[in-house]
């Protein structure tokens, strides 16, 4: 079970697709996301999953391209409701183009996602559309909270979590269980790689938040500090109002309740309280504790100890970015 392996297939899948056609503006803006690069984390666990659970992977191709390309159509989306200059260091979709052309190509890349499960007999078709569905509006209900907490003063931690777990972790999860939907193996087995996706999704999100304020904008490829920026209540902000001193609490209320046009004082001042507040360590416990749980659930399934272990090589390769 080789990561690289799998990324290297889907990456050559990928590029004998055809992307752009009439009318040209709808489909370039598609190209040029989808050929922006990443990990393609979300397919190649697709490929995995199938391979874990059947022995091949060639099968689950159109499962994982339909993953990635709603992933990216969600990005599209993301990117134009949060005003972001760049995406994987380079410019953002409506950024190139405009917000219209945004709006549009995103729409057609959720048409598209769908239209990738067509490779498969109905009764896989059916639960694939399904889980699916199912995934597609949760991401959406996650980005509806992620919006209503940027004006609400009282989010939760364990509010904070559900929001992450439905705008992140389930398409993850998602990913996962296709590959196992696609090698038709047991309910079982397809249930607890869910969970073990929908764990390590919420520990990567969780990462995210880290890397966000505290990581290399070299390696990390979007704005550091942007969620600072944008008054996210991410978990670092959240539990730095749980444990810092009246002074430190006053003065993020203070900064998460403005748009600044120089944002360079903001992001000094808040990085700093996270800091004195052990928040970076508090953070990397829960993280750990996420990676374990997800960990956990291997051994639940029916599959070889070598395919445990190569489940657990890959949490451990995802959660091994530049921190």
């Amino acid at each position: 079970m080789d990561i690289l392996h799998y990324q290297k297939d889907f990456i050559d899948y990928l590029e004998s697709k055809k992307w752009i056609n009439e009318p040209k503006n709808l489909y370039e803006p598609v190209d040029y996301i989808i050929k922006l690069g990443g990990k393609r984390m979300r397919p190649v666990l697709t490929l995995m999953a199938a391979d874990i659970f059947s022995g091949g992977y060639e099968k689950a191709m159109p499962a994982a391209l339909a993953v990635e390309v709603f992933h990216n159509f969600t990005l599209i989306h993301d990117d134009i409701m949060d005003d972001a200059p760049l995406r994987r260091g380079k410019e953002t979709v409506h950024e190139k183009w405009d917000v219209n052309t945004g709006i549009l190509s995103g729409d057609a890349m959720l048409i598209l996602a769908y239209q990738y499960f067509e490779n498969y007999e109905p009764i896989v078709f059916q639960k694939l559309a399904k889980l699916f569905s199912k995934t597609a509006l949760e991401v959406c209900d996650g980005q509806q909270l992620d919006v209503d907490f940027e004006t609400r003063n009282d989010v939760t931690i364990n509010e904070y979590i559900n929001m992450i777990r439905l705008k992140t972790s389930v398409l993850v999860a998602a990913a996962l269980k296709m590959g196992a939907i696609v090698a038709e193996t047991t309910e079982e087995n397809a249930n607890l790689i869910y969970d073990f996706g929908l764990n390590l999704g919420l520990a990567f999100q969780l990462q995210d938040d880290y890397l966000d304020t505290f990581g290399d904008p070299e390696t990390f490829g979007k704005q550091v500090g942007g969620d600072i920026i944008e008054n996210k209540k991410t978990f670092l902000y959240l539990k730095s109002l749980e444990v810092a001193n009246e002074v430190d609490r006053r003065k993020l209320q203070f900064f998460y309740n403005q748009k600044l046009k120089d944002n360079s004082i903001k992001i000094a001042e808040v990085t700093r309280i996270f800091e004195v507040n052990d928040i970076p360590d508090l953070i990397k416990e829960q993280i750990k504790n996420y990676t374990d749980k997800a960990f956990k659930t291997l051994s639940g399934m029916n599959i070889s100890e070598e395919n445990q272990q190569g489940l657990k090589n890959f949490g451990l390769w995802l959660m091994n970015r530049s921190v």
